[in-house]
């Protein structure tokens, strides 16, 4: 299964456009840093279909830092200088914002986003009640069993027996 979770900053604003089937199609150019530090860093085109494009069209800007997951493809391009280039592309399935919120199916509401009131709790601070115990009908109680009795090792006075046996 080819699946990619990559961290990167959006450094080209996101563009929707259509296709002749009226599917949405949005597309931005995402950087992140090289292997080694003194290489450039790295850049990839993002791709998001339906749904997804609007949803990344209207919720996420030039400069945001995001997780990206999707699928990875090799894209070749013929070029106007009659070379063929080329290049990764990454079909994204989600998107988070890495300032925790995410966006996953639907564009989250508005108001979903704006801090909670300060007299509501949030869901993370709230602590689960210990489950309620239900008495069951008393029943008389069944004696112990009752606890065996230590017995003490006989000795023998006998020199015949001290020379074979060390009580411990």
């Amino acid at each position: 299964m080819n699946s990619c979770i990559l961290m990167a900053e959006i450094i080209e604003a996101p563009q929707l456009r259509y296709t002749n089937d009226n599917l949405a199609i949005a597309e931005m150019l995402v950087q992140f840093p090289a292997l080694r530090s003194d290489d450039p860093p790295e850049t990839l085109k993002v791709v998001g279909w339906g749904n997804r494009a609007e949803e990344i069209h209207n919720d996420f800007k030039l400069g945001d830092r995001v997780v990206l997951e999707g699928r990875l493809k090799m894209e070749t391009r013929e070029m106007p200088q009659g070379y063929k280039e080329k290049r990764a592309e990454l079909t994204v399935q989600r998107v988070h914002r890495l300032d925790g919120s995410a966006s996953q199916t639907a564009p989250a509401p508005t108001a979903a986003r704006s801090p909670a009131p300060s007299n509501l709790v949030s869901m993370e601070s709230r602590r689960p009640e210990p489950p309620v115990e239900r008495s069951q009908p008393s029943r008389p109680a069944a004696p112990p069993p009752p606890t065996p009795r230590p017995t003490a090792p006989s000795f023998n006075d006998s020199d015949d027996d001290m020379d074979d046996e060390i009580p411990f």
